[in-house]
């Protein structure tokens, strides 16, 4: 049935509002991708190196236990490159690549890992990028904040007339009717680290000290309401 008085009436005056919350909280998860690289003239032996190393840091990930929550494999490339020879062309060597996600919530860990993979040969470490879960109770403890401070707000409103809420008649999110992406920011910051060519084996780096970025979480609602006639 349609509402032929979206705005009220004098005997039941409805009152729209919106109510806003942000928090600052500590982040969850931190993610890295690890991207492993290998080269040489010869295709088997280069896809060799390849699969060994890529077992060796999924093994190396594996140790860190409970304190790893995700671990992907991504892309995994392997490209012969051509070089002229004569009048024709033939495969001068093979680049081969493989890459790999993962996401910790021991930030300690984080620190540990991310420099003992830096210190791999060719390898590529990219991250960290911090985030919360999807279930995060941060997210519900925004929501709630601003539902509160809706109804603060209406409230406000209702004894600047001199009269009071009667009844609740709408909660939405903004464009509820047309969903868009939920609350909250992607997670930012992000560094990479690149391993020195292969050498002579170096003294292993100290583990490096991350600070978590802190993150934002926003919520906003429309809600309206009714009001007791105020005497005006």
């Amino acid at each position: 049935m349609t509402d032929t008085q979206p705005y009220g009436t004098p005997d039941q005056p409805r009152l729209a509002v919106h109510g806003e919350a942000h928090l600052e909280v500590d982040p969850e998860l931190a993610g890295i991708t690890i991207t492993i690289a290998t080269r040489g003239t010869d295709r088997r032996a280069t896809l060799d190196d390849l699969t060994r190393r890529n077992a060796y840091v999924i093994d190396l990930i594996k140790t860190y236990g409970t304190a790893v929550d995700k671990l992907e494999t991504g892309a995994f490339t392997l490209t012969p490159q051509l070089a002229r020879h004569g009048r024709g062309e033939r495969v001068r060597t093979y680049n081969g690549s493989v890459r790999i996600t993962t996401e910790l919530t021991d930030f300690t860990a984080l620190g540990e890992l991310t420099t003992r993979l830096a210190d791999l040969e060719l390898t590529r470490v990219d991250g960290p990028w911090w985030s919360l879960r999807r279930d995060s109770p941060a997210y519900g403890d925004v929501r709630r904040r601003a539902v509160q401070q809706a109804v603060a707000r209406a409230r406000e409103y209702a004894d600047a007339l001199g009269t009071s809420l009667a009844a609740l008649v709408e909660l939405s999110d903004p464009g509820a009717d047309n969903p868009t992406p939920g609350y909250g920011r992607p997670a930012g910051g992000g560094m990479a680290f690149r391993a020195a060519a292969p050498g002579a084996a170096p003294e292993p780096a100290p583990a490096l000290d991350l600070e978590p970025q802190r993150q934002s979480v926003h919520a906003r609602v429309n809600a309206r309401f009714i009001m007791t006639p105020p005497t005006l």
